[in-house]
């Protein structure tokens, strides 16, 4: 796309989000969460949500992304879109994105967001503000402001694409909050389909396996107890994991204790880890670098323990327990057991 003046621009309207969606047709939980974003977006603008729905059929499963936020439904049916297929759907998003023109387009720092979102702005020329943390508009100008760490994560970078459309960005999952479902709203489904310009038949999903051998569900933990530096060794890790296994909830770490070869990748919190939501996040021995600090500072609760109660973690926690962690983590472990609390039944 050409550079655009202020007029061209004013061809541009409405917020897409691009929905991901399991296999079985089940909406995605960060999409829900782009939603909520989106919608704060388009309030500002005064314009409209749309849902991107590459599906293989539209199934009433597909009605939440109008409870959760969207006025329209962008309906792409075809039964190649069951698994993940990212040169399809950049051919298909190109067409239509041309077509429609939104002024906005996000999606998700997912696997699928990181490999579709780059070669969709590539083919239209626009620029891409990945893993973004936080999304504003400026009030005078209505440009979409994206903010996301830069430097190795040790400054917050705001950044703007107003010269051309749409604007795009993607957002790490669990940092936006979804809006609660409103089961009186109400919306339309545009339905499209796949053209034979859109296929180039390079390559095909033939099948997809989920490994579940290994995985660490962080995401879906209301409780986790992360470990970092002061942990020691993955001796220091057996005293995490008696906490969390108390408390019902998992187990996470700092980069510097995955680094160092204590706790495998899966648990690792933060910048270039996972992004989480819990209800209750404990740290221990973590100082609360920049990097760690995006991946969990939306945690409803955060308890902290430390001997040093100036580093950023202390200071930004609800609760902060000065201490030697080896000393203060079996006390609350006897606190629970006496409590009679275990595994988060109560």
């Amino acid at each position: 796309m050409k550079l655009l003046n202020e007029q061209d621009k004013l061809n541009y309207k409405n917020v897409w989000v691009l929905a991901e969606f399991t296999p079985e047709g089940d909406v995605h939980g960060v999409s829900f969460e782009l939603l909520g974003v989106a919608r704060e977006i388009a309030s500002d603008l005064g314009c409209e949500v749309w849902a991107v729905a590459p599906v293989s059929e539209i199934t009433p499963a597909s009605d939440a992304l109008i409870r959760y936020g969207a006025d329209k439904i962008l309906a792409i049916e075809d039964e190649r879109f069951k698994y993940f297929n990212d040169e399809l759907e950049c051919n298909v998003l190109d067409r239509l994105v041309r077509k429609y023109r939104p002024e906005i387009l996000l999606g998700a720092a997912t696997s699928a967001g990181r490999a579709l979102m780059p070669r969709l702005a590539s083919k239209l020329h626009c620029g891409l503000t990945a893993d973004c943390t936080e999304l504003n508009t400026d009030r005078e100008t209505g440009e979409l402001l994206q903010t996301r760490p830069a430097f190795g994560g040790n400054i917050m970078a705001t950044i703007r694409s107003g010269n051309f459309r749409p604007q795009m960005a993607t957002i790490r999952p669990k940092v936006m909050k979804a809006l609660r479902a409103d089961y009186a709203r109400k919306g339309s489904i545009i339905r499209e389909t796949v053209e034979n310009g859109d296929s180039v038949n390079i390559k095909e999903v033939i099948e997809a396996v989920t490994d579940i051998q290994n995985s660490v569900n962080l995401n879906g933990a209301n409780v986790i107890v992360s470990g970092g530096r002061a942990m020691k060794g993955p001796e220091g890790f057996k005293l995490i994991e008696r906490l969390a296994e108390r408390l019902g909830g998992a187990v996470g770490a700092s980069r510097a204790a995955v680094d160092n070869g204590w706790i495998s990748y899966p648990h690792q919190v933060g910048q270039t880890g996972q992004t989480v939501q819990a209800d209750l996040y404990i740290a221990c021995g973590i100082s609360g670098q920049i990097q760690h600090l995006i991946g969990m500072q939306s945690c409803k609760t955060i308890v902290a323990i430390d001997t040093d109660d100036t580093t950023p973690m202390m200071q930004m926690a609800d609760i902060a327990i000065k201490g030697d962690l080896f000393e203060v983590i079996p006390e609350i472990i006897k606190i629970l057991e006496k409590k009679g609390i275990n595994k988060g039944e109560n």
